[in-house]
């Protein structure tokens, strides 16, 4: 076991009683705490500070570096949502901008309400013969850095397993003296087999996140920030560090990172050959479906990522991720217009990985006839009248859906997962968008944001002055 673990095991073992926080002390009978409560401390002595780290925490997280390659690595137990707000808070503050692709989550766009930033905006391509969108185009980006933005944020991999030509677009933000930050929650397995992209790191990002919990064996919550290179200010990162994270953080979390990263760091070389020959294994199986699409390689190249596709059928995603969760006790990651995600991992299993097979198969032979089922761009080109932090804390009124085009929205709008909003305060609500509204919610898709009132969909509006 890693060294993390067997310390807080050694203490659970030890004579030393806990006059201290947590309550359960390390003796619950709980069903759930039971097994867990013996190494779930609080910093006591001879343990070490997250927000201070100078011992076993500091030795773990420079494990954990020395894996990845950065300068180096903080451990973050409220997830990537943590990693993102700190990463943009110590490149940026009030009135400051930065370029951020359209497809961030929504931790990016909280961050840029709690700074009072700017944002300016880069679309990612659209693939739209696959209902996805792709990777951001190098050029493009160089074309829009200018001396007023003070750093570019992106998202590579996307939720969908799509990667961004990272070394070249850190090499033309560092021409212009401007940092890279990637949210790479969704590729912290990227660069531990010749099979997989490299990571970010590796590719001259700044600052990059990962959920090592999303792909990887650790818990739920779990998340890595790394920092490189001379253009981040390594105080104020902290700073923003401890404020971002909770003054009381969870020693059961932080040994499950350190437990993963020994996991990645020993001779478990089979996690990503068995990733890598089950991502291979769907989409040979599936290679002669007639409707029903496993995206290759080419298109998806992240072998996590397996990308179900019903575009041009009778069904929708919402239907194919409802029926595999109810009919076959599949349960998929998410559901996009015309698709279905499923994430697997080196810890899945054979009879798993030909369940889904088998599904897919069974639902292809039931569809016959063809429609379009997809939708047109889901990342709007909204005018934007108001900063997100000014039109967040603004008076509002509720519209119903209806009546609401032109109005400027006073709230986020999206679909989770995976949390990318649709509409940002500030922007103006179009008919185009109300239309796509009305059909996720009919479809069954998870909508937040819109509000159901008597019945009626409503949403936030800014009062007009």
């Amino acid at each position: 076991m890693p060294e993390f673990y067997n310390k807080l095991e050694n203490l659970y073992n030890s004579n030393m009683y806990p006059l201290h926080m947590p309550g359960h002390k390390r003796n619950a009978e709980d069903i759930v705490l039971k097994d867990i409560s013996k190494i779930d401390i609080t910093e006591i002595d001879d343990f070490d500070n997250l927000h201070d780290a100078n011992g076993i925490i500091a030795a773990a997280q420079e494990r954990a570096n020395k894996l990845y390659g950065a300068d180096e690595t903080f451990f973050l137990v409220n997830g990537s949502t943590s990693g993102v707000l700190s990463a943009i808070s110590a490149v940026a503050g009030e009135n400051d901008t930065i370029l951020v692709g359209r497809n961030c989550h929504k931790s990016l766009y909280h961050a840029a309400y709690l700074r009072k930033l700017n944002l300016k905006y880069i679309y990612p391509e659209y693939l739209r013969e696959y209902d996805l969108y792709g990777k951001i185009d190098p050029d493009t980006l160089g074309n829009m850095l200018n001396p007023s933005i003070k750093a570019v944020f992106i998202t590579s991999p996307t939720y969908d397993g799509i990667s961004s030509d990272i070394a070249k677009i850190a090499d033309i933000a560092h021409k212009n003296g401007i940092p890279l930050i990637v949210d790479a929650a969704h590729g912290a397995h990227f660069g531990f087999s010749k099979e997989l992209p490299e990571n970010a790191i590796k590719q001259g990002a700044d600052l990059v996140i990962h959920s090592v919990h999303k792909t990887l064996p650790s818990m739920t919550q779990t998340a890595l920030l790394h920092v490189q290179g001379k253009l981040i200010d390594r105080d104020r990162l902290r700073r923003f560090l401890r404020i971002y994270q909770t003054s009381s953080p969870s020693y059961v979390f932080m040994a499950s990172i350190d437990s993963c990263m020994d996991y990645l760091d020993g001779t478990n070389k089979g996690f990503f050959d068995n990733l890598i020959k089950y991502k291979e294994e769907i989409i040979q199986a599936t290679a002669n479906t007639r409707h029903i699409k496993v995206f290759g390689n080419d298109i998806i190249n992240d072998a996590a990522k397996v990308v179900i596709s019903v575009k041009n059928t009778t069904m929708t995603g919402q239907q194919l991720y409802d029926i595999l969760r109810e009919d076959y006790d599949l349960q998929l990651e998410m559901a996009g217009a015309s698709y279905g995600l499923a994430i697997i991992s080196g810890l899945d299993t054979q009879e798993g990985i030909r369940r889904l097979i088998r599904a897919i198969i069974e639902i292809d032979e039931q569809l016959s006839e063809k429609t379009d089922n997809s939708y047109d761009e889901m990342l709007y080109h909204n005018e934007v009248i108001m900063p997100i932090y000014k039109a967040w804390d603004s008076d509002y009124d509720i519209l119903k859906l209806d009546q609401a085009t032109g109005a400027c929205s006073a709230d986020f709008i999206n679909l989770y997962p995976p949390g990318i909003p649709l509409v940002v305060p500030g922007e103006i609500i179009t008919q185009k968008l109300i239309d796509d509204l009305k059909r996720f919610i009919k479809q069954g898709m998870n909508v937040q944001g819109v509000l159901d009132i008597n019945g009626c969909s409503s949403v936030k509006v800014i009062v007009k002055k």
